[in-house]
């Protein structure tokens, strides 16, 4: 397994609509654990194959979720592996902030579905169907949309939320 480079805005790749996959063998299967390594190393939540310059239609989920609340809360970990995955009902509405692997330091309050029902094929080659809601339905709307080409800050509506709070690090031009 290995941890893959993210590509950065600016980059035609983040742009193009990503490739269907037709039938996931041993190369997605080892792209997807590539993927799903490469998002701890990266501090990530998620990414998309066209973040790490490939053109297919898949999406590597992985955090853990924690219940603020609860100080002796250790998590449930949170992670998919998903093909040709596709929003096929949306409910609700949510601003929230966003920000991006591909554009780092940068963030922005973008509106998405509160509750979305996704499709997609499983590492195993099984039609599976994922209910989500708050959190888990922003990265899955989010992540689908780099599949598209489309980045968050095409969503951000209102570009006074727009805001750079990366380190000196980061490229501070969008």
């Amino acid at each position: 397994m290995a941890v893959l480079d993210i590509v950065l805005e600016g980059d035609p790749r983040l742009r193009q609509k990503a490739v269907k996959i037709r039938q996931v063998d041993e190369s997605i299967r080892k792209l997807a654990e590539d993927m799903y390594e490469t998002i701890p190393a990266v501090e990530g939540v998620a990414v998309a194959a066209p973040q790490v310059g490939i053109s297919r239609r898949l999406i590597v989920i992985r955090y853990t979720e924690i219940d603020e609340e609860d100080e002796a809360d250790e998590g449930i970990d949170v992670t998919y592996r998903l093909a040709n995955p596709e929003v096929v009902r949306g409910y609700g509405n949510q601003v929230g902030l966003e920000g991006c692997l591909s554009i780092p330091g940068w963030v922005g309050e973008v509106s998405r579905h509160e509750s979305v029902t996704v499709k997609a094929i499983d590492m195993q080659n099984k039609a599976v169907r994922v209910k989500a809601t708050g959190y888990l339905a922003r990265v899955l709307q989010h992540e689908i949309d780099h599949l598209d080409g489309i980045l968050f800050t095409d969503r951000v509506e209102d570009k006074e939320t727009l805001k750079f709070v990366g380190t000196d690090d980061d490229d501070r031009e969008l």
